[in-house]
């Protein structure tokens, strides 16, 4: 296959669909999602076989348990992705809606109209749920999609692209609105964030090595989020057995996701009453724990933390733990150390929560409430096609407003400036 020549069409394809996305009305795409939804359960058995065939390649290549986590679609996974194409159909259509309309001395109206990007490439690892997720937004949203999955699950992705193309099919759309790319060939990608005349801005989910390389190399802009060092801080007024619970599920729910804590931060005063309990817990459900020395004097025998582990982007059951004096030592911490992505303080003091919701700079903040809930199903946005740890032009996880933009419109009457 000429990869270059291969791309270059996709490309042409992705930008002729997104005129016909730009003028599609929320009805058509409603209809779309809803006729893609209906392949997906048809074909569910030949998308799981697929499913089934990469982990098994997976497993045969080596790939580690987070990455094989992430590429198995089981049931609940399956039924979550029809789920979460249902909640899109029910969100309302933001392109076309005008907002600050305004009369000026002059007579013309003036004010802004949302629009979609345009063509939106996306390039992730091993979840195919991303492909249903990223088409359902890129469609609610007028854009064009072109996805580039992960090798480890071409299967499944090919599975579920034929599914995309049944529903766009249907609702009369063209069916290269969203394109999976079929080649594994890594060229695919450098041929895709280097040509701003097919692709608008790039979304990569991944690995900060594949992320990293798309910052660099890219002539497209990215939103992006490189890695996921998420921390949750118990406070000194934090209620203990609701530290307990948020802090335990926090790190356990999954390992291998961006949202898990990966550095638990404690006031030293309330550390008695809740580290002995949380450490028996962690140790149950197979968690390596590394402390800071404090840490280490209260809970005995557990590795000594590093300067690296305060960065670490586990992905794995581990956790670093460290004692603070206050909260001003706690913001201190996650200032230095954080991506920006998500931070959890568990307290029942309303100041101390406002001061962490208003001085911590991270795309989510939380107050009593796991870090996992940073997620787009879990925002209400239906899905997502990422996190954002940018403040430009999306931050946080990115949905249908963040695959819009917005332009002056200007209405007049045969108005001509004097």
């Amino acid at each position: 296959m000429d990869i270059q020549q291969y791309m270059a069409d996709v490309g042409r394809q992705a930008r002729q669909a997104a005129r016909a996305m730009a003028r599609a009305s929320a009805g058509d795409k409603n209809t779309a999602l809803a006729a893609i939804a209906a392949a997906l359960r048809s074909h569910r058995g030949a998308i799981l076989d697929a499913n089934q065939r990469d982990l098994a390649r997976g497993r045969d290549h080596g790939l580690d348990a987070a990455l094989l986590d992430r590429l198995e679609l089981t049931t609940a996974r399956f039924d979550g992705m029809v789920e979460g194409l249902e909640q899109v159909i029910a969100l309302a259509d933001p392109v076309g809606g005008m907002t600050d309309l305004n009369y000026r001395p002059s007579g013309i109206q003036v004010g802004k109209m949302r629009v979609p990007l345009g063509v939106i490439g996306i390039i992730y690892e091993s979840r195919p749920n991303v492909t249903i997720d990223a088409a359902a937004l890129c469609l609610k949203s007028g854009n064009a999609a072109i996805l580039r999955g992960g090798s480890e699950a071409i299967d499944s992705n090919q599975a579920i692209a034929e599914c995309l193309r049944v529903g766009l099919r249907e609702a009369g759309l063209p069916d290269t609105a969203v394109q999976v790319v079929e080649t594994t060939d890594r060229a695919a990608v450098g041929e895709m964030i280097s040509h701003p005349e097919y692709v608008d801005v790039i979304v990569p989910r991944g690995g900060k090595g594949l992320i990293e390389r798309i910052s660099r190399d890219a002539r497209v802009p990215v939103i992006k989020h490189l890695d996921g060092n998420c921390h949750t801080y118990i406070d000194v007024d934090a209620d203990p057995a609701k530290a307990i619970k948020v802090a335990f599920s926090a790190k356990t729910q999954r390992y291998g996701t961006c949202n898990t804590t990966e550095t638990l931060l404690v006031h030293a005063a309330i550390a008695e009453r809740v580290l002995p309990e949380l450490a028996a817990l962690y140790r149950d459900a197979g968690v390596e724990l590394r402390g800071c020395e404090r840490t280490r004097a209260l809970l005995g025998d557990i590795v000594e933390a590093s300067e690296a582990d305060w960065a670490e982007e586990y992905l794995a059951p581990i956790l670093a733990i460290r004692l603070v004096d206050d909260l001003d030592q706690a913001i201190d911490h996650i200032d230095r150390y954080s991506s920006r992505h998500t931070e959890a303080i568990i307290t029942e003091n309303y100041s101390h929560a406002r001061r962490f919701l208003a001085e911590v700079d991270s795309s989510s903040v939380m107050v009593n409430a796991s870090t996992r809930f940073a997620d787009g199903f879990e925002y209400g946005l239906g899905a997502e096609v990422g996190i954002s740890t940018d403040k430009l032009h999306a931050r946080g996880p990115v949905g249908l407003e963040g695959l819009t933009s917005q332009k002056w419109v200007v209405f007049g009457d045969g108005h001509v400036r004097q």
